[in-house]
């Protein structure tokens, strides 16, 4: 596995205007993609942010990670994807999920996975620039050149077991810790099982949040804010590693108490709803060393890439510490 990438949102106090010169340095130092945040209340517009990403770099692979099917009909994704893939030399990538901060801010539910199966296949069939029945209507995507590969935002059985059966990839989220990892790829394996599909099919890619300093206190308030709203997502699960049953009261207290508006902030009021123990076990936090022996367990996996979460303040120094420093200790 040497293949990485880096996941972003652009806040409201960060300009657009850097996004295209962020990007050329991610191409320079060889991460092979960038995802964005699709939170349309929260965060500056994401294909406003992706295409001027698009705009400055040749090999780059782009997408959102990940949009919904409730605050965007797939008609107006599948455009904004396909103008996307024009702009990016056909290097766009449609990261799917069953909506969590955009769709709940707006009062709605999440996705049920019914949704998303059918949700899938009308990309498909948008995709193909063909005429096709959708919606009580026929339909025709003008601007479709390909089949843009579709990767699902997985984390618990069901979602992990489609992305097997019918996607290009999966964008493995919840922890950064090999025990819960391999729990996740079993049910990857599972749906790939069941659709008769060969592994090699798939792209598996695991979203990883760090933060390298000597100072762990440091370190654990750096990403105490991306924890808290793990944690929030993990409410309403019904199956999980044995070993992190241990954390629901948290995953209740960070549900119950979660301010969207505030979603990812570092200063978010939220962020201390968590225990240091759980902040640790999905994030990786600590001194360099220590982040390098826990990305190494992370890389011996089946995993095809390993996309880093790059937080606010001080995006090129994160990105410049995990291309000089931490990928090559790890690669070494």
């Amino acid at each position: 596995m040497n293949r990485w990438g880096l996941s972003m949102g652009v806040s409201p106090r960060e300009p657009l205007s850097g996004i295209t010169d962020l990007a050329k340095e991610a191409e320079s130092h060889g991460f092979d993609a960038m995802w964005f945040i699709d939170f349309h209340l929260g965060m500056k517009d994401v294909y406003a942010a992706m295409y001027l990403a698009a705009l400055g770099t040749e090999r780059l692979h782009i997408g959102a990670a990940v949009t919904n099917l409730v605050t965007r009909h797939p008609t107006v994704t599948a455009s904004a994807t396909a103008a996307l893939d024009e702009l990016s030399g056909g290097h766009a990538m449609l990261g799917l999920g069953a909506g969590w901060s955009a769709v709940h801010a707006v009062g709605r539910e999440p996705s049920k996975l019914g949704d998303l199966r059918a949700g899938i296949g009308e990309f498909r069939a948008l995709f193909s620039g063909e005429e096709q029945e959708l919606y009580g209507t026929e339909v025709r995507l003008a601007t479709a050149r390909r089949q843009i590969p579709i990767y699902l935002a997985v984390s618990q059985p069901g979602m992990l077991r489609l992305a097997g059966e019918r996607c290009d990839g999966a964008i493995l989220m919840g922890a950064a810790d090999p025990e819960f990892c391999r729990w996740q790829l079993d049910y990857i394996y599972e749906g790939l099982e069941k659709a008769g599909r060969d592994r090699s099919e798939l792209l598996i890619d695991l979203i990883v949040t760090m933060s390298v300093d000597e100072d762990e206190e440091k370190a654990l308030a750096d990403v105490r804010a991306w924890a808290t709203s793990q944690a929030a997502t993990f409410a309403v699960w019904k199956n999980m590693p044995p070993a992190w049953e241990r954390f629901r009261p948290e995953f209740t207290a960070a549900n119950d108490n979660y301010h969207l508006v505030d979603h990812l902030s570092l200063h978010a009021g939220h962020k201390d709803l968590v225990s240091d123990e759980f902040v640790r076990s999905v994030a990786l936090v600590g001194d360099e060393q220590h982040c390098v022996e826990r990305l190494r367990e992370l890389a011996s996996l089946d995993l095809d890439r390993i996309t880093f979460a790059l937080l606010s303040g001080g995006r090129r120094r994160r990105m410049e510490q995990l291309a000089q420093r931490i990928i090559p200790a790890v690669t070494a």
